[in-house]
């Protein structure tokens, strides 16, 4: 991320907290964040992961966490990208936190979020946790739109122990 494309994006509005999560930390406004979001999660951008994962670590607070994992892309569209974007922005933020990172999440097969009306997002998608899971955690996307992939990552953390779900996302979409 060159100095001049950072000073081109905008600070992440003051929205509500999608339910079920305790609190969501945005680094950027979707507005001006979505060449980065876009170069990242379908231009094949992997060296945009530790200029975000640095900002989010400096945006959130790790204290009493215990573990971080991610959002989990479909497994067509990770496939087709051969990476799973949410993935390695999580692994990057724990190497800089020193914690713990594990896919803690499975994700039912089903349609991307994109393009999806409001009343479609909140009913996809559904995720199940692998195992049971630690008390504080930390889950991390890319983008927090209606907040419906946050709200059932929390649904299926809290289902498998978790009493704790902190979210941070790069951009914030009203």
């Amino acid at each position: 991320m060159c100095p001049a494309c950072a000073a081109t994006l905008a600070p992440a509005p003051g929205l509500p907290v999608p339910l079920g999560v305790d609190s969501c930390i945005a680094l950027l406004d979707y507005s001006s964040a979505r060449p980065l979001v876009t170069a990242l999660k379908n231009g094949g951008r992997r060296d945009l992961v530790s200029w975000c994962a640095t900002g989010l670590a400096a945006a959130g607070e790790r204290s009493g966490f215990e573990v971080v994992t991610w959002a989990p892309t479909g497994r067509d569209r990770r496939l087709r990208r051969g990476y799973d974007h949410a993935e390695l922005l999580a692994r990057a933020l724990a190497r800089r936190w020193g914690l713990r990172c594990a896919g803690l999440l499975a994700r039912a097969p089903g349609p991307a979020q994109a393009g999806r009306s409001a009343e479609e997002r909140r009913a996809n998608p559904v995720f199940s946790a692998r195992r049971m899971v630690p008390r504080q955690v930390v889950v991390v996307d890319d983008v927090a739109t209606t907040g419906a992939t946050l709200t059932a990552a929390a649904r299926a953390l809290r289902g498998a122990g978790a009493e704790t779900v902190r979210a941070l996302v790069v951009a914030r979409r009203p």
